[in-house]
């Protein structure tokens, strides 16, 4: 089990929170370039369908963010999305992505 900051600690709570406000499959949260957080669960409708960590990018691009510090995934399963990582990724190729079980466990990175 990985220990985080207290920083990133609050992305595990923000990320299980999405989740289970919802009871999605997963929760995730993310930390700009300027401190600000941004959380969302996952969004599965007939016509819009994004994953957790592809809501929380989008909050913070929406609200001016063009880098992210860390990010979160609250989930069941033990990988990240890939579309997720993309999306995590086009804003910052070296920000910590952690994986944390529903109990906000840390499993480890990706």
């Amino acid at each position: 089990m990985t220990e985080l900051d207290a920083e990133d600690g609050k992305l595990v709570t923000l990320a299980r929170s999405a989740r289970a406000r919802i009871g999605a499959p997963e929760g995730a949260a993310v930390r700009d370039g300027d401190g600000r957080t941004y959380a969302a669960a996952t969004v599965a409708l007939p016509n819009l369908s994004l994953t957790a960590l592809q809501g929380a990018v989008a909050q913070a691009v929406a609200a001016g963010a063009s880098k992210l510090e860390a990010a979160v995934v609250v989930t069941e399963g033990s990988l990240v999305d890939g579309a997720g990582l993309a999306a995590v990724r086009d804003l910052s190729a070296d920000a910590p992505l952690y994986v944390a079980d529903p109990s906000g466990a840390v499993m480890g990175s990706a």
